[in-house]
């Protein structure tokens, strides 16, 4: 094989690799459904509202299985016994998503109303209901789902029931495979057709910049959160937190190109066992666990994210109450959240809908905004793995002292 054809084989197996990201199939929907919606008149919208509305139910009739599918099984595996290091490392890795949850609230309280949404709906053109619609109940409303995650987790937890766990951990496989194999597919054609209705409205080209400042706002705060972060774990441990962040772009810069702690993982246990104050247990225990538990930068993102984005559909802010309870649940839900693109949306779709009350083209634009950064707040939970694991190590050599 010459060197020419070598080149030609490699440029097409990226171009493959790059039209399988779920997020260029996402931008791919974005930029068609804002052109088509440009362009469509009502007839054809008839006929767009109609799949939109279709896709909608099939991906809300989910919602409740991905919460079955994920909480309860990761609930369940935090057995009874679990040793003390255990219970703290998911304990700081709550605690970090919490204060990032709740960062991001106050934030949001503050500066969404100085983005100048404007909210007005003169000049929008009014969408036609659709012809027909599909009614896709859903087989249990999302608080009842949650609740029974919770319940069965922990009934399995403490019981030891290994039949139990073994049947969560395969209906985990299951809904894993129709959110990979069916959901994820559809959710670009859904993307693009709510895009082209807003489009058809006339209000995307209204808030489009809005968006893109929010997805600034959200970068900027993840590097104040690390910063936080890795200032609590230094007073913890009592060293400099600055020799263990200062081995961690490795990892960052990896996680931005792919999109995956997962992916990141060996880059990042490397760049942890150039610490010279992280404990070795701790980094070959902590580090893999934290990698699927602790999602600072992406909650972060998500809550100034659904902030924005009822204001700008819905012209209002969340009441504080809601809040609340969306930031304190979330972080349940970020435990569970699938290891597919943008899993920490999906895992939260039904606190979304049910606690904050999206409908379906709020979701929809949630979840593509989400996307575009979620390079960045993997890159965050990435990097504040690091801090998490110096606060560990501290508490591995206090535990082990006594």
């Amino acid at each position: 094989m010459n060197s020419n054809q070598k080149k030609e084989r490699s440029t097409t197996w990226n171009l493959k690799r790059l039209k399988s990201e779920l997020v260029f199939k996402l931008l791919l929907g974005v930029f068609i459904g804002i052109a088509l919606g440009l362009v469509a008149n009502e007839t054809v919208m008839n006929f767009i509202v109609v799949i939109k509305d279709l896709l909608g139910q099939i991906i809300f009739f989910t919602v409740p299985l991905i919460i079955l599918g994920f909480v309860a099984p990761s609930i369940a595996e935090l057995k009874s016994g679990a040793t003390k290091l255990l219970g703290f490392a998911v304990g700081i890795a709550y605690l970090s998503t919490l204060g990032a949850a709740t960062f991001s609230m106050i934030c949001g309280y503050i500066l969404v109303p100085l983005l100048n949404i404007q909210n007005s709906v003169e000049g929008l053109r009014e969408l036609p209901l659709p012809i027909f619609s599909l009614q896709i109940t859903p087989i249990m409303s999302v608080m009842s789902a949650l609740v029974l995650s919770l319940m069965l987790g922990l009934a399995v937890s403490a019981t030891k029931s290994t039949t139990f766990e073994t049947l969560l951990n395969e209906f985990r496989n299951i809904v894993l495979k129709i959110v990979s194999n069916l959901i994820l597919p559809i959710l670009p054609f859904f993307i693009g057709t709510t895009f082209m209705s807003l489009a058809y409205e006339g209000s995307i080209t209204k808030h489009l910049p809005i968006f893109i400042i929010a997805i600034i706002i959200v970068i900027i705060g993840h590097f104040i959160w690390l910063i936080a972060l890795y200032f609590i774990a230094g007073k913890y441990a009592k060293v400099n937190p600055k020799e263990v962040y200062k081995y961690y772009a490795p990892a960052y810069f990896t996680a931005v190109g792919t999109m995956s702690s997962a992916a990141t993982m060996p880059v990042a246990l490397t760049c942890a066992k150039k610490s010279p104050v992280l404990h070795k247990d701790s980094v070959e225990f902590g580090i893999p666990l934290f990698a699927n538990i602790h999602l600072c930068g992406s909650v972060l993102t998500e809550v100034f994210f659904v902030m924005t984005v009822s204001q700008v559909l819905y012209g209002q802010l969340p009441g504080v109450g809601e809040m609340i309870v969306f930031v304190v649940l979330l972080g349940v839900f970020g435990i569970g959240a699938p290891g597919v693109p943008g899993g920490t949306v999906m895992a939260s779709l039904g606190l979304i809908t049910g606690v904050l009350g999206f409908d379906a083209e709020g979701t929809a634009l949630m979840m593509t905004i989400f996307a575009l950064q979620d390079s960045f707040g993997t890159a965050c939970n990435v990097t504040g793995d690091g801090a998490l694991t110096l606060i560990l190590s501290k508490f591995t050599r206090k535990i082990t002292a006594d």
